[in-house]
């Protein structure tokens, strides 16, 4: 069942795959901000995915972060979600992310529970039409 105080973690290991200069949102080797935003989401949704019902899956909305610091290549980056509210089928999570060091980014992301065969059907006829 779902109810606030649900928590993730997550480590990863900063590869070239990871930086700006490899996503173009930099040209500098560190870990960039949209490697970071999908570290959150990911924590986020394997952190509650146990508790839907078969058939369900969540989708990102909304993420309000702060990047307020580099990690270099090799570094350790550790994500952490804490399931703050819940308002129907709308979740909300405050992320932080660490690195070996200091904190590295934080804030807030918002997923939505769906129903995966009805959303993908959506999905598709858009591309159909």
């Amino acid at each position: 069942m779902l109810e606030p105080g649900i928590r993730g973690k997550q480590t990863v290991t900063v590869t070239h795959e990871q930086t700006a200069a490899h996503y173009g949102s930099g040209a500098l080797e560190v870990f960039a901000t949209p490697a970071m935003v999908a570290l959150l989401e990911e924590t986020a949704w394997r952190s509650v995915q146990p508790y839907l019902e078969e058939g369900q899956a969540t989708v990102g909305t909304r993420v309000d972060i702060r990047h307020l610091a580099a990690t270099p290549l090799g570094g350790k980056v550790t994500c952490e979600s804490e399931l703050v509210e819940i308002d129907r089928r709308r979740l909300v999570f405050k992320v932080v992310v660490f690195d070996e060091k200091t904190k590295v980014g934080e804030g807030i992301h918002e997923r939505f529970v769906i129903q995966s065969e009805k959303f993908l059907a959506a999905a598709k006829a858009k591309g159909d039409a």
